[in-house]
């Protein structure tokens, strides 16, 4: 007998597979996915939020080992009990069980829930990421996670690892349904009082109607650490420039070492490239953006110029340099819509914060070790008072990837972004390729007047070259939004099959 496979909207019948993406390649980026390798731990909150605030008397189970490196920390071991005295953000006050000592600790590096600090939840994790992390280098077949449902509150779902011949390496996701006394199953005929139960069932050699009998729990590395406690304006003393990474039109960025102890990229901005105040209320928006596909914005040195933006470091660098590296240009078109749709699942973030980008491609993406992309630069290109860059005809201009109504009236919008969107695409799929090979700007603006837009490549898929033709409607309103665009790029390979049993 066959186990139900259900979608996470619970319709029936259905699998969803999905090609194996080429994870093996370990990247370089200029985010921070931490360098720490896979260990057979897990990441608990995916994104940025913290856990939930603990309640009265709380007592939390340490995740990760923690060495105390800022003045006021409390260090710990996995598995250390801590009894959570105040909550307060990213960092919480808490008292070690066994020592009585009090400190801040990480709230990322501890579970109040005792399903958390099983290896084989991933809180918060979506099925798309899901699909990420299992199929990534170092999982075997039945390689497994359970996760909250993104459509059911309150229930799970298992996602496991799997082969066949067609489509290579996929992964299956299994709904976990729950009985009104609190038990759970995947198929009726069998019911459990626990998940962990219910794992250990599953892992034994009668795999009962799954893919495949469960091995070991997803591998996923330790989460990024928060940032210090209230460090925002730091000292420019604090920071020990290691190496320049690159430079750019408004500075240089360099790998750089924080208080002796934290890896962090620094933007080096050239003196008089914006005002101080412009940038400080700029900088203040762009530090409540957090999401896990946009670069964090940790700090930054303003008192006097040089302006230093501190971000999260990423190993690769940026995207363009990526796709044009030997490493990147092995990535395969699975992988490369994958880097698409992280990046549209970044500006919907953005999109739904009502916030824009103004300077969206392929040299403001970064990508993390575990080759995951995050959108960097949001925001800043409204406050450069170059007037190269501000004036259309300016040489720093990126009219190549600017909307019409954008380069014509100055109106920027997400909408202008979509269109920017449809331009990164071109660059993803031809590896770094500059858009309108051998036009030069004024022949690009006069030829968008006309109608004209960039020619589909051998390269590119029919489907996707569709999605940019959407993202290049003449009217703003006519374009999609970074929503949909996610959720197109996102199942771009899913294949629907109606071949499994009924329930019994």
């Amino acid at each position: 007998v066959s186990a139900e496979i259900l979608n996470e909207e619970g319709e029936s019948l259905f699998v969803i597979c999905v090609h194996a993406f080429n994870l093996f390649v370990f990247l370089h980026t200029h985010t921070h996915t931490h360098t720490h390798t896979h260990t057979h731990t897990h990441t608990h909150t995916h994104t940025f939020s913290a856990p939930p605030p603990p309640g009265p008397e709380s007592i939390a189970i340490a995740l990760y080992d923690y060495e105390g490196i800022n003045d006021g920390d409390l260090g710990f071991k996995k598995g250390d009990k801590l009894k959570i005295l105040q909550e307060s953000g990213e960092w919480w006050r808490a008292q070690s069980i066994s020592t009585g000592q009090e400190g801040f600790i990480p709230s990322n590096y501890v579970a109040i829930d005792s399903l958390e600090t099983e290896e084989w939840f991933f809180k918060g994790v979506s099925r798309k990421d899901a699909e990420r992390q299992l199929l990534a280098s170092g999982n075997k077949m039945g390689s497994f996670m359970i996760r909250d449902s993104e459509t059911t509150k309150g229930s799970y779902s298992l996602s496991v690892r799997d082969s066949d011949s067609q489509s290579g390496d996929t992964v299956k996701h299994y709904k976990i349904r729950t009985l009104d006394n609190g038990g759970f199953y995947i198929s009726p005929r069998i019911t459990f009082t626990t998940l962990q139960e219910l794992v250990s069932h599953y892992k034994s050699e009668c795999h009962d109607g799954l893919c495949q009998a469960l091995t070991s729990p997803c591998l996923s590395p330790k989460p990024q650490k928060p940032w210090e406690k209230d460090a925002w304006e730091i000292p420019r003393e604090s920071l020990k420039l290691d190496r320049r990474l690159g430079a750019g039109q408004f500075g240089e960025v360099w790998m750089a070492t924080y208080n002796k102890h934290t890896k962090v990229a620094v933007k080096t901005m050239k003196p008089g490239t914006m005002s101080v105040e412009a940038f400080l209320d700029e900088a203040n928006l762009m530090k409540a953006l957090q999401h896990d596909k946009l670069v964090r914005l940790n700090a930054v040195v303003t008192k006097e110029e040089p302006i230093y933006i501190i971000t999260e470091y990423m190993e690769k660098g940026s995207l363009l340099d990526f796709l044009k590296s030997d490493e990147g240009n092995r990535v395969q078109l699975p992988k490369l819509i994958d880097f698409s749709a992280q990046i549209a699942e970044g500006m919907a973030y953005i999109e739904q914060r009502n916030y824009i980008h103004r300077d969206l491609r392929a040299a403001n993406i970064l990508v993390s070790k575990a080759l995951v992309c995050k959108i960097a630069d949001f925001g800043l290109a409204r406050i450069i008072e170059d007037n190269e860059y501000t004036a259309r005809e300016g040489a720093k201009f990126p009219i190549k990837w600017t909307a019409p109504e954008a380069i014509n009236y100055g109106s920027f919008t997400i909408k202008s972004d979509v269109w920017s969107f449809g331009i990164l695409l071109t660059e993803i799929i031809s590896y770094g390729r500059t858009p309108y090979p051998g036009m030069t700007n004024p022949e690009v603006i006069r030829s968008l007047e006309r109608g004209y837009r960039m020619q589909r490549t051998d390269s590119c898929p029919q489907e996707l070259y569709d999605v940019m033709l959407e993202c290049w409607k003449n009217k703003p309103e006519d374009r999609p939004t970074f929503e949909y665009l996610q959720s197109v790029l996102e199942d771009f390979y899913t294949a629907t099959e109606s071949q499994y049993q009924q329930q019994p």
